[in-house]
């Protein structure tokens, strides 16, 4: 029931009149309801003629219960400080001699520019804006909301020289953003006549060319409230097309022109608290009338409760369909033998022609900066997420890796992940380093720009995903119970990051496992706990390979030290080696030597996606290596983190991160070999092999 108190407040209307410095093609006159309150408003554009909006000032004076004063343009505003022309500074001093309360909606305006990006980047999933690459239109027009971008992200650049001056030149910090305003900005702006000096054609193209390169670098464009035609003119229909603009008071003409032009999500800083779309002057003239504010009182605690209380949140608009969320990676690639350098054209051409060169070359390459190999798209889940990102290649071989200080490593892949974060990335993967630089990895985790992770998790994950199918594709064991393979395995390295995890893994499938490792102390440690885990399984320990070695139905070597034990020649015909070390312990002569043993390398993944780009990296299309898929799925789970890193390699978060695998649509791809990917007809060739070398063995 509506009481007596509130028909009266109905019955009263409150006049608010917007006079704007904007075109009066847009006049409108409405009635709203407001926290309860009638109000007539009434819009009075005056084409940018201060006289003329001096003059509606001084008519209105005492006649509206607030004037709101719009479209009022600064020269420059850098914190509380604000600059403006002479006859600006005229206009306001007639506004605050007035009886009538006037507002330029300024302080509303600062509370919802920085509202509005903290609200996104929370309902966005609290990462929307981290690493993004933004550009601003005008720097000096959004200082609140660079201001509060830069929390997030230091991908930041200006066209402020561009627009304000003619000069072709995107400012990349701000920083430099305040000199340009104080140094360059304000001295040229003074100059008189200077509005009605045309730019050159020729100059006019060459800016146009670098806000167009800016624009395809970003993947959010700030766009002004003031004069955003003129903004986004050098732009082509195609060029905002799946961008993210962030605007103030979004009126619908202007959504439709970002509509036609391809933007995928338009951010308001304004709050829709009427039914038409009106100006944060008009809003705040609104909450001064309706809150009876008096004209000399501090307003922003009024405001901020206003805001909380109505649930006045910026808008989020989508003028296509809603768009899938897109987040970004980068992974760190070295080779892995001087043959991958040939991937490269100009280092294939070195080698053709002087082949013993490698050896130079690959000394060489160490000292490489890291370059950006390729760029990744396409990449979907089936829950509804992207992922791009880019392979940022070192030159070090493992070979190199071992022959320097760990310090080598780490500064050079410290570089690759201040080019990651420079891209946009929001989480690094580091491809699979020599066990002797586990603990490079944790100093990297320290210092790098943005969240690292090895992928060892899953690299453990995915090895023992290719050994089972391996072993079912030989078909040469069989299972016990259909759930445990009546078999022995063995795990060398048994007490490294990725040994202990396959030591749980295993233990898991098979009846016997046998765990070696030279430090007897962890090695009892994890026989301990991997007996807990699964007490029907018999687990032996030992600090020698070479003792039961020919007794195994599969083998993995995840220690280097491998090599040392692990002889082919010894091993059983029909056995599975999985070498999982880098450098690999067994070459493709090893493999001719014993072509009745599987030898694998580890596991490949497939991505989902049916439109994945991305250069070669010695993988059929859309498989990956299992550290870039981690990577990837921590990407796509949003989950930008130190996930693993260095020998913490944790039973639980291998686990986690193979179901994350499975919900984002990752299957295993291919399992490689010492020789490239491992066809069927290849395994089953082993099996052959295999089958012949039992039955002669039986026969002598």
């Amino acid at each position: 029931m509506i009481d007596e108190y509130q028909i009266r407040e109905l019955c009263i209307v409150k006049q608010i009149t917007n006079i704007s410095l904007g075109p009066a093609a847009d006049n409108y006159q409405m009635e709203a309801v407001f926290l309860g309150k009638k109000f007539n408003i009434k819009r009075f554009g005056t084409n940018g003629d201060l006289k003329k909006a001096e003059d509606m000032l001084l008519m209105w004076n005492k006649k509206a219960d607030v004037i709101s004063l719009s479209a009022v343009k600064y020269m420059y505003g850098q914190g509380s400080k604000t600059i403006m022309t002479g006859k600006l500074k005229k206009l306001i001093k007639v506004a605050n001699s007035l009886t009538t309360p006037v507002t330029t909606g300024e302080t509303l305006r600062r509370v919802t520019h920085e509202w509005c990006i903290r609200h996104a980047q929370f309902q966005l999933g609290n990462n929307f804006f981290t690493n993004a690459r933004v550009l601003f239109l005008s720097g000096m027009a959004s200082e609140k909301i660079a201001n509060v971008m830069s929390e997030y992200t230091g991908n930041i650049a200006f066209a402020d020289p561009v627009y304000e001056n003619s000069i072709p030149k995107i400012i990349h910090s701000r920083l430099d953003l305040d000199r340009y305003a104080k140094r360059i900005h304000r001295p040229i702006s003074w100059i008189p006549g200077r509005e009605h000096v045309s730019e050159p054609s020729r100059l006019k193209a060459v800016n146009n060319y670098v806000l167009q390169r800016a624009l395809k670098d970003a993947t959010v464009v700030v766009i002004p409230y003031n004069d955003f035609y003129d903004y986004i003119n050098p732009f082509t229909e195609g060029e905002l097309k799946d961008k993210v603009v962030i605007t103030t008071t979004a009126y619908e003409d202007r959504i439709e022109v970002l509509k036609e032009m391809g933007v995928a999500m338009i951010i308001d800083t304004t709050p829709k608290i009427l039914d038409r779309v009106v100006g944060v002057s008009v809003q705040e003239a609104l909450m001064i009338s309706a809150l009876d504010i008096p004209k000399t009182a501090a307003m922003k605690d009024d405001l901020l409760e206003v805001i909380s209380e109505q649930r006045l949140d910026p808008r989020i608009i989508y003028p296509q369909e809603k768009p899938l969320r897109t987040n970004r990676f980068a992974y760190v690639i070295h080779p892995l033998s001087r043959e991958d350098f040939k991937r490269l054209k100009p280092l294939e051409l070195i080698t053709e022609i002087v082949p013993k060169s490698m050896g130079a070359v690959e000394k060489l390459m160490a000292y490489a900066p890291p370059i950006v190999y390729s760029k990744v798209t396409g990449i979907e889940s089936p829950q509804g997420v992207q992922a791009e990102g880019w392979l940022i290649g070192l030159g070090e071989t493992p070979e190199e890796m071992q022959k320097r200080s760990p310090e080598f490593t780490t500064k050079r892949i410290l570089q690759a992940a201040e080019k990651a974060r420079s891209l946009g990335a929001q989480i690094m993967g580091i491809s699979m380093l020599p066990q002797s630089l586990e603990g490079t990895s944790i100093d990297i985790g320290k210092y790098a720009v943005l969240p690292v992770t090895t992928g060892n998790s899953y690299i453990a994950s995915t090895a023992l995903w290719a050994s089972a199918e391996a072993v079912r594709q030989m078909g040469m064991v069989k299972l016990k119970d259909n759930k445990t393979l009546r078999a022995k395995t063995m795990v060398i390295g048994a007490t490294g990051a990725v040994g202990s995890i396959c030591a749980r893994l295993l233990a898991t499938a098979f009846e016997e496992v046998h765990l070696v490792s030279r430090n007897m102390a962890k090695l009892l440690t994890i026989q301990e706990s991997v007996q807990a885990e699964n007490p029907d399984v018999k687990i032996l320990v030992s600090t020698r390979a070479d003792t039961h070695i020919g007794d195994m139905d599969v083998i993995v070597a995840a220690a280097r030290g491998a090599d040392k034990t692990l002889d082919i020649m010894r091993v059983k015909p029909g056995c599975v080696i999985t070498d999982i070390t880098r450098p690999m312990i067994f070459t493709p002569d090893d493999a001719a030597r014993r072509q009745d043993v599987l030898i694998i390398t580890g596991g490949e993944i497939l991505l989902p996606g049916s439109n994945i780009e991305m250069k070669d990296i010695g993988l059929p299309n859309r498989a990956v290596y299992a550290g870039l898929a981690e990577t990837i799925i921590l990407t796509l789970e949003g989950r930008f983190e130190d996930f693993t890193t260095g020998s913490n390699t944790e039973w639980e978060k291998v686990k986690e991160i193979y179901k994350l695998g499975l919900k984002h649509g990752m299957k295993l791809s291919a399992i490689s070999g010492v020789n490239g990917v491992l066809g069927k007809d290849d395994i089953a060739r082993v099996k052959e092999f295999a089958l012949k070398k039992i039955k002669k063995n039986e026969n002598n």
